[in-house]
């Protein structure tokens, strides 16, 4: 199947509620214009340089995720134009954020990144540092972001049911922060599951998407 019809396929089996994030990370231009003739409009990137390339080269109307793990001393270059960045671990790096968007007049929403996962070489936050982030001044102060939901990414196995143990829990720390609004917080996005494990992840909650390999293809490196 072409990207155009797998896109298709894959929003006409997507709820309503559900965003998909298409994962262009280390596809040719040519990909990306394809799914965007297909109707596609948010693409997902894992390395700012080549996010910041191909937003040079494509429409402008393009939303821009960033989903990988993100250095602070790279933020500036994506603060310009990113729609959300999904991979928010530490205070630190949202201050840089917040920092940036600040020099750029804008205000970036942003998810943070929880670990769910029982491998140790997943990044995010766990529970404790979360509240130690949401409580601190440093984080009330900041005005150039928006924390607009929670990401995370499930154990690679075949264990569905350790997979949904996963999302369900990431689900519940979701649900337990509903009440919690504030300018620069109100969660409404939980960013979990991809292209392997997306179907699970919407039964378990999720109302975002991240799809690669099921639209493009495996990944060229």
């Amino acid at each position: 199947m072409s990207i155009k019809e797998n896109i298709l396929d894959i929003k006409a089996h997507l709820p309503n509620h559900v965003t998909l994030v298409a994962v262009t990370k280390t596809k040719p231009i040519s990909d990306l214009i394809e799914a965007y003739e297909a109707g596609e409009r948010i693409f997902g990137e894992n390395k700012i340089q080549e996010m910041s390339e191909k937003w040079e080269a494509l429409p402008k109307d393009i939303q821009w995720h960033m989903i990988g793990h993100v250095q602070t001393n790279k933020v500036k270059f994506m603060t310009p134009f990113v729609s959300l960045i999904h991979g928010v671990d530490s205070l630190k790096l949202l201050a840089e954020i917040n920092k940036q968007a600040r020099k750029n007049e804008r205000v970036i929403d942003c998810l943070l990144q929880m670990h769910i996962a029982e491998e140790e070489t997943k990044f995010g936050m766990n529970e404790e540092e979360l509240a130690s982030l949401l409580s601190s001044e440093a984080f009330q102060e900041m005005k150039n972001i928006r924390v607009v939901g929670l990401m995370g990414m499930a154990t690679f196995t075949d264990n569905k049911d350790q997979i949904k143990k996963e999302f369900t829990h990431l689900k519940s720390i979701f649900d337990g922060l509903q009440s919690v609004k504030k300018d620069n917080f109100n969660l409404k996005i939980l960013s979990m599951g991809m292209s392997g494990d997306y179907q699970l992840a919407i039964e378990c909650g999720s109302t975002m998407v991240r799809i690669g390999s099921s639209i493009f293809g495996n990944r060229n490196y």
